[in-house]
């Protein structure tokens, strides 16, 4: 009963092996968003209208620069490898969101509007996921891999606040 899942009655109690899984499963799945995004943010820079939109889409670039390489080194300090399976339905996200933009290519204040509404839903997802990766985080013993999420969730809230913050010019009376 050592791998199986226990239920108390304050919540499931998973073992080290099940907890490692999921961790790697959920990290494997932001990285693999990361990397994606990384290929794909460029391209959306180059359709904001809004000048502080393509440099705050330029600066979410290098924060994701940042975030993969803190996760390439969670991967190393778990010994474990990344991995890009498992990845189809946050990349089906992000390239709806970026289909959804393309449909605005002939307006600009509606394109960047959309730029903005998708790359805060992609934002809100990669918070959660990072909130729930820090979580678990301390039951893998690795003080340092906490430290890393730590700071890829509060670089995840600033991008947001900046997304938040540029929308909220649109709708200034």
């Amino acid at each position: 009963m050592e791998n199986e899942t226990r239920s108390t009655n304050q919540g499931a109690v998973l073992s080290p092996e099940k907890l490692t899984q999921f961790f790697t499963k959920q990290l494997n799945r932001i990285y693999c968003a990361k990397h994606h995004l990384l290929k794909r943010l460029p391209e959306l820079g180059s359709h904001a209208h809004f000048r502080d939109l393509a440099l705050a889409i330029d600066e979410t670039v290098t924060d994701v620069e940042r975030q993969i390489a803190r996760m390439d080194e969670i991967f190393l300090l778990l010994e474990i490898k990344p991995g890009f399976e498992h990845c189809q339905g946050i990349i089906g996200i992000i390239e709806d969101a970026f289909s959804a933009i393309q449909q605005e290519v002939g307006d600009p204040e509606m394109r960047d509007l959309s730029i903005l509404f998708y790359l805060q839903n992609i934002e809100g997802i990669e918070m959660a996921s990072f909130k729930m990766l820090n979580m678990a985080a301390p039951k893998l013993e690795k003080k340092e891999v906490r430290q890393l999420l730590i700071e890829n969730l509060d670089e995840a809230r600033e991008d947001f606040g900046l997304l938040e913050y540029i929308t909220s010019t649109y709708f200034k009376a």
